[in-house]
């Protein structure tokens, strides 16, 4: 990639992405194949006035060596010196850039067992930090850059420095950095999705109605829920970006009010294992029933992770025009296939998504239909033949979606 872009992107992350203030600490969780981008970034947010620069380096490679060959107990806890440095960083008021970028086949000859266990305890110690994160106490994004694995996934046929070049250019265009004022056309997207926001959020539906080839599903929402995209407000009043890409504006649904089928449109890359042609079956918000054409044992142990993971935390509305569906391609990163399409997760719900969530304990959040789970996993589920329906309380059926894209126009 050219410099030029590098650092346009690098200040776009910056300043868009985390909005870095003065004095601020910056946390950045990354792969270690992507240390020079890493480099420019801390460059870029001295510049800035941040405070420090600390990187949280990750490699596929001893990842990999980890999972299969380290002692079993490895597996069944978490350091706590790890957890007390992000709880850290995050009582500081730090900023946390989180570069996803894993190999999508990098553990498919591991036993899910092992990686189960890891996602637990972590999930288990990184309870306070998570809160953090979810309930934007603090300000945080999540982007991507190419690295070698996740590239020959994406272009198979190319060598490997043609396919970090396709991807490169690939993801310059999903985050705008193609365009002659990157931060500009970020101001203009951030506005289109706040109007989708406020119309939704008027609306205050009390179901939608999802129907397509495979799913029939009705997902009731929880009475003064938020819609949300685009923008967050951080504790402090920071704006900022939490996905670059984003397309979607979403919210929680009724934890215990879900109920019918889904089924996936994309593969689901799940800590380095791909589950891919799937289906859920909903009663009163539970997982009763699935199947999987690949990664049926790893669908499982995601949904034994805890009682939450069998339920929804979000549901997401991206038109199948968006510019990362329109590419043709399947990323195998859930960053970017989730802004392709409509999607929903499985697991813990953001408080911010109903009023005065971020103020309620775990009881009020249950009482309000805000699922709780060490989990939050994405998958999609839309196409261009989604039609979705919102209902309002008083039995009103109204069209949202027609043929994978919006059927109202925001004014």
């Amino acid at each position: 990639m050219e410099q030029q872009n590098m650092e346009k992107y690098a200040q776009l992350v910056l300043q868009k992405g985390v909005n870095i203030q003065k004095n601020q600490p910056l946390v950045i969780n990354a792969p270690i194949e992507g240390a020079y981008f890493v480099r420019e970034m801390a460059k870029q947010a001295y510049a800035l006035g941040a405070k420090e620069v600390h990187v949280n380096w990750a490699d596929d490679t001893l990842t990999y060596l980890t999972y299969k060959h380290a002692n079993e107990e490895v597996f069944q806890t978490y350091p706590k010196w790890k957890v007390m440095l992000q709880e850290s960083y995050a009582e500081q008021g730090a900023a946390f850039v989180s570069i996803h970028a894993t190999d999508p086949d990098l553990l498919q000859d591991v036993d899910p067992t092992r990686i189960a266990e890891a996602n637990k305890s972590a999930g288990i110690a990184l309870k306070t930090y998570r809160e953090y994160i979810m309930n934007d106490k603090v300000c945080w994004t999540v982007i991507s850059i190419p690295t070698t694995g996740w590239a020959k996934k994406v272009f198979p046929d190319v060598s490997e420095e043609e396919a970090i070049e396709k991807l490169w250019h690939e993801i310059m265009k999903m985050v705008r950095v193609d365009k002659e004022d990157p931060i500009a056309a970020w101001d203009a997207h951030n506005d289109l999705l706040k109007k989708a926001n406020d119309y939704l959020n008027e609306k205050q539906y009390e179901k939608l109605v999802l129907k397509a080839e495979g799913t029939n599903l009705e997902v009731g929402l929880p009475k003064d829920h938020i819609w949300a995209g685009g923008v967050a407000i951080s504790e402090d009043g920071t704006v900022f970006n939490p996905n670059m890409p984003t397309e979607e504006v979403f919210t929680a649904p009724h934890k215990y009010n879900v109920n019918g089928v889904v089924s996936s449109t994309k593969p689901l890359n799940y800590g380095g294992n791909v589950i891919d042609d799937f289906q859920l079956t909903f009663k009163d918000g539970m997982v009763v029933d699935y199947q999987a054409k690949q990664g049926e044992e790893v669908l499982k142990h995601l949904l034994e992770s805890d009682d939450g993971a069998k339920r929804l935390g979000e549901l997401a509305l991206v038109p199948h025009e968006s510019p990362i569906s329109q590419s043709g391609l399947i990323f195998y990163n859930t960053l970017f296939d989730e802004n392709a399409s409509c999607h929903i997760a499985l697991g813990k719900a953001y408080p911010t998504n109903v009023a005065r969530g971020p103020e309620m304990d775990e009881a009020a959040l249950d009482k309000n239909g805000i699922n709780d789970s060490m989990v939050h996993v994405d998958f999609m589920i839309g196409s261009a033949e989604m039609n979705i329906d919102g209902v309002t309380a008083d039995g009103k059926v109204e069209p949202i979606f027609k043929d994978g894209t919006w059927a109202v126009t925001f004014k």
